[in-house]
């Protein structure tokens, strides 16, 4: 079982070029500087422990194993960068900031003596044998090395256990956003994949001590687990961003595309195209369809018949349509009435009389067509366009069904006692 060291490496690296941008901007708040430097440690981990980087290290400085207490000491600063996470969140929930400048003080003071003794430790060790691989365990018995292994996986187990549990508390509290609540899952599952790095690690150097062999724990799973467990941190410090990113720039989308048949009907009110720019961004592009159909709208204004909008949510909702959707249905014969009577008042009493129906109007037949609509508004004040203006991705849906406008349309223009004896 093997996982290439350089995966995390680049899923890691790719969360920090995420995040970046945000830390830079917002380098005074605690949270994201523990982000940070979480995430800068953890890419240095698996550069470090990689056994073509062991192997350079040990070279470049002439001294056996010395990259063995240069790794220890970076998984010792990415462990106490978890619960230097775990501190700055939970100061961004309480607001304690005396109790949070102590515990980031005590974390610093432990686990920065903890690298100070990592070191004092190797340069007592005698590790003349060159390992770059196995040498946790072909160490495990010699006199002050086996004291710097044994202390440097105590700090990980802590401080992945502390952080595994506050991370799994924090993944179940209301009211978090789903992408957040995925994310946090993923670093749960990091940090307790992490722990089984520590198991394997310390059960190999056990069985060391006891005179057994299972060295391939701490050759195989742990690096493996190891591995596995960034990638998941990585991907639990993606998710949000990536998730939220992608969710808007969809909703963008379907909001440009949903108002596609209300554009198309504005363009026989206005002949023109609506501005596009390839180069354009999608809320640019989402922004001037909205323009451009508003600018339509408030040009039919005049000719809007509050009363046609208001018997046609009555014949909706007597058909059993629902409120909201009867609403844009209402709107939408408006509208449908109101452009062919702009279109019979721009032409010639002649003309009209002998051109055929437009794109426009094909869908409201003349058996339908309210023989009152042409005399105008019914509101002296001038008709209502604040729904109009609103709701027009509501009005833009309710235009892909004509079935519907026709039947609502129909019922809202047939006199009173007509319906009364249909009934």
């Amino acid at each position: 079982m093997y996982v290439s060291f350089w995966l995390p490496t680049v899923v890691l690296g790719a969360a920090l070029a995420i995040k970046l941008p945000s830390i830079l901007k917002l380098w005074r708040d605690p949270l994201l500087r523990a982000v940070g430097g979480l995430l800068v440690f953890a890419c240095a981990v698996f550069v470090f422990a990689a056994p073509k980087t062991i192997a350079w290290t040990n070279r470049v400085t002439g001294v056996p194993n010395i990259a063995a207490p240069w790794v220890y000491s970076l998984l010792t600063a990415l462990s106490a960068s978890w619960l230097l996470l775990v501190i700055a969140w939970r100061n961004n929930l309480t607001e304690r900031g005396a109790q949070t400048r102590r515990a980031t003080r005590w974390v610093v003071s432990v686990y920065a003596g903890v690298v100070a003794l990592l070191w004092v430790l190797f340069a007592l060790a005698d590790v003349p044998v060159e390992r770059i691989q196995d040498l946790d365990t072909y160490y495990a018995n010699t006199p002050f090395m086996r004291e710097e292994i044994l202390l440097y996986l105590l700090a990980h187990t802590v401080a992945c256990s502390v952080t595994a549990r506050l991370v799994w508390n924090w993944s179940r509290t209301t009211g978090l956003d789903a992408w957040l609540r995925w994310g946090l899952r993923f670093l749960g599952a990091g940090y307790v994949t992490n722990l089984l790095f520590s198991a394997a690690k310390l059960t190999a150097v056990g069985a060391r001590w006891t005179g057994h062999d299972l060295d391939w724990l701490n050759t195989s799973i742990a690096p493996s687990a190891a591995c596995i467990a960034a990638t998941l941190v990585a991907v639990g410090f993606i998710v949000p961003h990536a998730g939220q990113y992608l969710q808007e720039r969809w909703r963008v989308r379907r909001r440009h595309r949903s108002l596609r048949p209300l554009t198309r009907l504005m363009r026989t009110v206005t002949g023109g195209r609506v501005p596009f720019d390839l180069r354009a961004t999608p809320e640019l592009r989402l922004i001037r369809r909205e323009t451009f159909i508003r600018d339509a709208l408030l040009q039919l204004s005049r000719h809007l018949d509050d009363d046609l909008r208001a018997r046609s949510y009555d014949a909706a909702v007597a058909l059993g349509v629902e409120r909201g959707r009867a609403q844009a249905l209402a709107a939408a014969v408006t509208l449908l009435d109101a452009i062919e009577t702009r279109r019979r008042e721009q032409q010639p009493p002649s003309a009209a009389s002998a051109t055929p129906d437009s794109p426009a109007t094909a869908a409201t037949p003349d058996a339908v067509r309210p023989p009152s609509s042409a005399s105008g508004p019914s509101s002296p004040s001038g008709p209502d366009t604040t729904y109009l203006l609103r709701e027009i991705q509501d009005v833009s849906r309710a235009l892909r069904h004509p079935v519907d406008i026709q039947a609502v349309r129909a019922r809202a223009v047939a006199p009173a006692e007509s319906l009364s004896t249909h009934e």
